[in-house]
């Protein structure tokens, strides 16, 4: 069926903000359900042909590279890595995917009051969340679930998984991953090239690019417009979005009418946008009159930590998360702070490691770890980071970007909780490659986060929160957010399939309401 094209005064669209793992999949789920969607996406349109595998080259084409200020405990000027194209971070993500355990919902009911911290349960059932869950598991085919094997052991997993077992952890495995293991959903198995967070030269990885994009043009009620930035939404009367700004692949500025809007923009550009087109009616950015737009920023305690083996391990070859240790995974506050943690598999490559991992070493103090590079074994403990309402993305007073938009200023402090996990993560990093003769270990300091979350929360309670349980804003009703902005917590598992088990539940609630012709 040929791609739809819609007008810009069509008044009739959803239009969705991004293509990544929320917009792509919900804009995928309403198209099957006849319902018209203008994607606007504002990176290119790359395909399997344009991907190398090659994190340096693959950085420059998928990066979102505008300038972002950072403060606080944040690498200068980087303070996130997200991604500017077709697909968003589905394309450079490593595929893992761990569900969150229900007590990672319940974060005020199980850890109480806890000091510089905005913890929240989540505003429904954890049994309700396990069917989307799911749901998700299916679409994209995750290994270990429906049948779908589980990825062979490569190397750095055997060594995680030996020295994991000789310091008393048993719950380890090769993860659960949306990478085929063999041939499914019209795409090849896993050649285990690595580098997976180059993105997936045969399209083994899902990836909305390929999937969820492809499958809502080919139903007729879908088009895509990429590098469409948007720069606005547009409010009417009787407090109801009609539409959005947008600038267009030729630099004009376009107005796209709409009869509801996603934001599926990952956490700075979700916040910005929300913020950015503010009002006289609101003032202070638009959902926001709980002024928790932006607040809650949350992006996982990471302590990647390296390892000197005695024999060769190319830690490179094979998927890059490749295994997971969940034995850490508990709120045992015994152990000096609150939630839980889990080791993954992760490889570096030469270029990455030693700029996010050497912390400004140099010298011979690099070339020293880069010369055994074959010997190294790598792994990075994931965390829960707490909600801190002073952890947040707000808009600089007086600085433009290119675009005449105020430059976003992402604000992030490690908690004393997460510094209490981190450190004891890192012994038991270390407890694990030392158990098996490892000459020597490098642990390196707070990375660009990819997993970002909170700033739009989820919840009952309009005075204390930006959506309802369905991402539906509590002051616009034709207004949804559709990312991991919604996290009212973020547990310690890699976000991606929870933002889809979200937004399939989310594209169940608006197929009714368009139904119902609401909202």
């Amino acid at each position: 069926m040929k791609n739809a094209k819609y007008q810009l005064n069509n008044e009739d669209v959803v239009v969705i903000i991004g293509s990544g793992a929320g917009g792509g999949t919900l804009g995928n789920a309403l198209a099957q359900k006849g319902i018209d969607v203008v994607c606007l996406e504002a990176g290119p349109r790359l395909t399997l042909a344009d991907i190398e595998n090659n994190d340096q080259k693959m950085f420059e084409k998928l990066t979102w590279l505008d300038e972002r200020i950072s403060e606080g405990d944040l690498i200068p000027n980087f303070p996130l890595w997200t991604c500017k194209t077709t697909g968003g971070t589905t394309v450079h993500w490593t595929a893992a995917c761990p569900r969150l355990e229900e007590f990672e919902t319940k974060t005020r009911s199980v850890y109480g009051e806890i000091e510089n911290t905005n913890l929240a349960d989540w505003p429904f059932a954890y049994k309700e969340l396990q069917q989307h869950y799911k749901d998700a598991e299916k679409l994209l085919g995750v290994t270990g679930t429906h049948g779908v094997p589980m990825l062979p052991a490569n190397n750095n997993y055997k060594v995680m998984e030996a020295g994991a077992k000789k310091i008393g952890y048993k719950d380890t495995d090769t993860n659960h991953m949306a990478i085929n293991p063999e041939a499914r959903d019209g795409r090849p198995g896993c050649l285990e090239l690595g580098f997976c967070s180059a993105g997936c030269a045969v399209g083994a990885k899902w990836s909305t690019l390929y999937t969820e994009v492809p499958r809502a043009e080919a139903t007729g009620h879908y088009e895509l417009r990429p590098q469409s930035m948007v720069t606005r939404i547009k409010m009417g009367a009787n407090n109801r979005v009609t539409g959005v700004e947008y600038i267009d692949a030729d630099g004009k500025l376009r107005e796209q009418k709409a009869r509801l809007v996603c934001v599926a923009g990952n956490a700075v550009e979700t916040t910005c946008l929300l913020l950015n087109s503010s009002t006289s009616e609101f003032s202070n950015g638009l959902a926001n009159s709980s002024d928790q737009v932006g607040r809650n920023y949350m992006r996982h305690v990471s302590v990647p930590t390296l390892a000197v083996m005695p024999g060769e391990v190319h830690m490179y070859k094979g998927a890059q998360i490749a295994g997971v240790v969940r034995d850490e995974i508990r709120n045992d506050p015994s152990r000096g702070f609150v939630g839980g943690f889990q080791f993954h598999t992760l490889p570096f490559s030469p270029d990455v490691l030693v700029n996010l991992t050497m912390n400004g070493k140099w010298g011979r103090e690099v070339t020293d770890i880069m010369k055994d590079y074959r010997n190294m074994a790598g792994l990075m403990a994931f965390g829960e980071d707490l909600a801190d309402p002073d952890n947040r993305i707000s808009l600089h007073p007086t600085k433009k970007d290119r675009n005449g938009l105020p430059v976003p200023i992402v604000r992030y402090k490690l908690h004393k909780n997460s510094l209490a996990m981190a450190k004891y993560a890192q012994q038991k990093s270390e407890d694990l490659y030392r158990s098996l003769g490892a000459t020597k270990t490098v642990s390196g300091g707070l990375m660009p986060s990819t997993h970002n979350m909170g700033v739009a929360r989820m919840g009952i309670d309009p005075k204390t929160s930006v959506t309802n349980p369905w991402g539906q804003t509590h002051d616009i009703d034709n207004l949804f957010v559709s990312d991991g902005s919604l996290f009212p917590s973020a547990g310690s598992a890699n976000p991606t399939l929870t933002i889809i088990a979200l937004v399939l539940r989310q594209a169940k609630y608006i197929g009714s309401a368009v139904v119902k012709g609401e909202p």
